[in-house]
């Protein structure tokens, strides 16, 4: 497991990336060879003129372009990203359609959902990387400068890719080697001690091998008083052509991230804005918390003839969390400026080794063309948890008030609370075939069977958890493509997840289930620059973990959700000078059963509506080119803590997350095909706002107004 990435050995390698450009810049791109590489128009660093519809995601799986898949998929391209300024995956989620944020672990972790349903609770939504599962365990939020796109693949997909939300999941496509010799360098200031550098260098080193080296080392203090943050990434990737039919891809990060564990401010009299934005609740004696993320992936893809491919990938991740923090507890004192706290330590520590084997080919069967993916996966996870926790009591000293806070108190000393070492097994099959019916028709039909295999020991009470549940999940989608540029689509889904715990006798809980049903349009011009989608939803999912009747200290699986509405997203180019990135989302999610939660009330941090427009003119300025252009997002109104059945009968009003609109800038100058400007402000107007929240006292604001200054040059 990777430990305290040393900053000297980043900054020599950026000084020896830097260098390879002489000797690697008249190297041409291999000659012949039948495996497709990736195209020499693409380019380094920050795009201009770049595209913002996509027609194709390598999520789904098949060779259909996107607008012929029946599914709404939004594809985040590198230049949406770019003209975005976004640095984290957090900086580009309120741009897409039914997504919204969820409990951040204190600024530690990514976590989101998509059509209103979020994964588990500690560790939150499966996401994936190269179509691998990229966070079992704690995984530091994503950098976004060895990032190509975000496939945002809405619907459910364990048809595909076994235990995850029926909303749908993302897809993180890193960027891969060039054949041609590319080279970048960036710098970026702003607001609140910002400070970012990166580098992104790729080319052949032979005829046959090509490399690619992404780096970024970022620091800043941050608007959250005693919150600053230490980041470094290194990111290498190759491709060997080992022969005409075969290639070995390789991608791996090295990923450190040290900040605090910040829980936010809280409400008083429930209701927020009584304590600045700024105010930090915790101890600042208690340092930063230490997330270290290492992770490899190797595909050796190798065409047995014209129709066929065979596909062998192996994936292997470790995290590691370390650190002391102090916590609010759940509620203000009676005087509604006292605020008790908890300190804990946490040793986080976790391995994930996967392989898959595919093989993908077309056929004419019955007189129809097939393209069939055919499909093994297996997984071994496993994951070491330690916490240690002090819970001071009522007269205790580590305690704050909120409106005059003193720091530097004695610190209570946290004792044994939680260990456990679990062990998690996977064995699955997948088949999925894609029907051309005709000229008009496409048919997608997909099935996974997946048996999952959990040991889960609790080393405080020398309790064994074991589980062993299977599941079958089919998936089924028809689209009718009337002309060029229109499709009418509609899928059906399952999906499920496992729930990790025990029961109050001991034993492990039923796997959450999930069933969708999904219908819309997508249009494309007839340029294929400008694409859109609308569709509707109807979600439910069952066995969701609920308190126990008979016992409060446990859970029981009987819990019953549900989400339905609509997103739409619009994406392309507006002519020749204007790009356009649009969403709109309405999102009515809720309690169906619970034995605890208030029946028919909302689904936590979900909006009802929210939207997007992102709008970038370009243009030509003396002997170069200029961008200029601006983003307006809005949430609504939220649930900010889950509410029970009890508050609603007695009145008790819910505790809501205030709806938000902001506005951004984006401006950019090309001096030269070398040298280029760029300027972001976020938050324009400077609105006070929340983006998530788990309860009244933790809820995380969002940053005030912040201005980014950077430099881009290409060599």
């Amino acid at each position: 497991m990777h430990k305290n990435m040393n900053k000297n050995v980043i900054a020599a390698a950026v000084l020896a990336a830097s260098g390879v450009a002489p000797a690697l810049a008249q190297n041409p791109p291999p000659a012949g060879g039948s495996i497709t590489t990736l195209p020499a128009i693409e380019v380094v660093g920050r795009q201009q003129g770049g595209a913002y519809h996509a027609d194709e995601a390598s999520g789904t799986k098949t060779d259909l372009p996107l607008r012929e898949v029946p599914q709404a998929v939004r594809v985040m391209s590198r230049q949406t990203l770019d003209d975005l300024g976004a640095v984290r995956l957090d900086d580009a989620l309120d741009y897409v359609g039914g997504v919204s944020r969820q409990n951040s672990f204190g600024g530690l972790w990514d976590n989101i959902a998509i059509r209103g349903l979020a994964g588990d609770v500690n560790n939150g939504m499966s996401l994936l990387r190269n179509g691998f599962s990229a966070n079992r365990g704690f995984m530091a939020q994503r950098d976004m400068a060895n990032v190509e796109r975000i496939e945002f693949l809405k619907g459910p997909a364990s048809s595909l890719y076994g235990s995850s939300e029926p909303g749908g999941t993302l897809n993180i496509v890193t960027k891969r080697p060039l054949w041609q010799s590319a080279h970048a360098l960036e710098a970026y200031v702003g607001s609140f001690g910002f400070r970012r550098g990166t580098v992104d260098s790729t080319g052949p080193i032979t005829e046959n091998f090509a490399y690619r080296l992404n780096i970024a080392i970022e620091d800043r203090a941050g608007f959250r008083d005693f919150v600053d943050t230490e980041r470094s990434l290194f990111a290498p990737a190759f491709t060997w052509k080992i022969s005409r039919e075969t290639r070995l891809d390789y991608s791996g990060e090295w990923l450190s991230h040290r900040t605090p564990l910040d829980r936010g401010v809280v409400a008083v009299n429930n209701q927020l804005g009584a304590i600045p934005r700024e105010r930090f609740l915790g101890e600042p004696a208690d340092g930063k918390v230490t997330l270290e993320n290492q992770s490899h992936q190797f595909v050796l893809e190798h065409e047995l003839n014209a129709q066929w491919t065979g596909r062998l990938a192996l994936s292997y991740q470790s995290g590691m969390l370390q650190g002391f923090s102090t916590e609010a507890q759940s509620t203000l004192q009676a005087d509604q400026q006292t605020l008790r706290r908890q300190r804990r330590y946490r040793d986080y520590a976790s391995e994930d080794i996967a392989l898959q084997g595919e093989v993908v080919g077309r056929l004419k069967a019955g007189g129809l063309e097939h393209e069939l993916t055919m499909g093994v996966e297996t997984y071994r996870f496993q994951h070491d948890q330690l916490m240690l926790r002090v819970n001071p009591t009522a007269g205790s000293p580590y305690a704050v008030n909120v409106f005059n806070p003193v720091y530097g108190q004695p610190q209570p000393v946290p004792g044994p609370f939680t260990q456990t070492q679990e062990d998690q097994k996977n064995l699955a099959f997948y088949l999925q075939d894609v029907v051309k019916l005709g000229p008009s028709w496409r048919l997608l039909a997909g099935l996974r069977h997946d048996r999952y295999d959990q040991q889960l020991m609790n080393l405080r009470t020398n309790v064994l958890t074991t589980q062993s549940p299977t599941a079958t999940t089919p998936r089924l989608g028809l689209s009718y493509l009337p002309n060029n540029q229109l499709t009418l689509f509609g899928n059906a889904g399952k999906s499920f997840r496992p729930n990790v715990g025990v029961n109050a006798a001991g034993g492990a809980f039923d796997p959450e289930s999930g069933s969708a049903l999904e219908a819309g349009a997508k249009w494309e011009s007839a340029s294929r620059r400008l694409g859109a989608s609308l569709a509707t939803f109807d979600i439910r999912k069952k066995n969701v973990l609920t308190a126990d009747p008979l016992n409060a200290n446990f859970s029981i699986a009987a819990g019953e959700v549900r989400s339905r509405g609509f997103d739409a997203d619009l994406s392309g180019q507006l002519g020749r000078a204007w790009r356009i990135n649009a969403s709109f989302t309405y999102n009515d999610a809720s309690v169906e059963q619970d034995n605890t939660l208030e029946v028919g009330g909302r689904l936590l941090n979900i909006p009802k509506v929210n939207g997007s427009v992102l709008l970038v003119y370009e243009g030509v300025l003396g002997e170069g080119r200029f961008g200029l252009g601006g983003g307006l997002t809005h949430t609504g109104v939220r649930l900010g803590e889950a509410r029970t059945q009890a508050q609603a009968n007695t009145g008790e009003a819910a505790f809501e997350l205030p709806a938000y609109t902001l506005a951004k800038v984006v401006a950019y100058w090309r001096v030269s095909s070398r040298l280029r400007f760029s300027l972001d402000i976020d938050n324009l107007f400077d609105r006070t706002y929340y983006t998530q929240s788990f309860q009244r006292t933790w809820v995380a604001p969002g940053a005030p107004r912040t201005v980014t200054l950077g430099m881009q040059t290409k060599f």
